[in-house]
């Protein structure tokens, strides 16, 4: 990625630019990435092609509704396991609270009962219509650095669902600590780790505020 960040600045060919960027230290890797990155004043400014040139594979296993808002990205590669009910189902925060904890467990089961009854029957190809949204799906994502930060910083938002910012939350994690490329994640300034449902509620409470106003 350095060598990607010097090309355009350059008229050296990549093979040459390759060679002085593994000679470059870790600072001075650190020093390119954020002169190329630049001053970013919000989300939406985001860094060129460079940023291309390193990509992610990571091994999802989340519920089927935050699959499903992850896999509207376009610039990714996304691949998924059948949908079935074997890896359980999330429990959505608050449940017990608003009273709908048994409710919610009974709904769960009929919906495995169905799922696999019709399996049993031998109607495989129809029972994922069975599964209700908060089973589990094992799916990969692979996304360029580029694409990362689009995702992560757009989908860690406190506006989002909580499920699908755990998981975006955990690829920035992924990138810094496993990948161990810091300087990308930190380029990733807008990602947001803050915890609690106040910013989702507080948008729906937005969006019913303007229902209002025009009824």
């Amino acid at each position: 990625m350095v060598a990607a960040a010097l090309y355009a600045s350059s008229a050296l060919p990549d093979d040459q630019l390759l060679a002085i960027a593994r000679k470059l230290g870790p600072d001075e890797r650190r020093q390119v990435l954020e002169a190329y990155v630049g001053r970013r004043e919000n989300r939406r400014h985001k860094p060129g092609r460079a940023f291309e040139r390193t990509s992610y594979r990571f091994d999802v296993l989340g519920d089927y509704g935050a699959f499903r808002d992850l896999q509207r990205h376009r610039l990714l590669t996304l691949e998924w396991q059948p949908l079935t009910t074997r890896h359980g189902h999330a429990m959505p925060e608050g449940l017990e609270e608003a009273g709908a904890l048994t409710d919610c467990a009974r709904v769960m089961q009929e919906s495995a009962a169905l799922h696999d009854a019709l399996v049993g029957a031998g109607l495989g190809a129809v029972a994922p219509y069975a599964v209700a949204m908060a089973y589990r799906v094992r799916f990969y994502l692979e996304v360029n650095a580029r694409e990362a930060m689009h995702m992560i910083e757009l989908r860690t938002a406190p506006q989002g669902h909580p499920a699908y910012r755990r998981i975006c939350q955990t690829m920035h994690r992924l990138i810094a600590d496993q990948a161990g490329h810091r300087a990308i994640a930190a380029a990733m300034q807008y990602a947001d780790f803050s915890g609690g449902l106040g910013g989702r509620m507080e948008a729906e409470r937005a969006v019913e505020r303007r229902r209002e106003s025009r009824s």
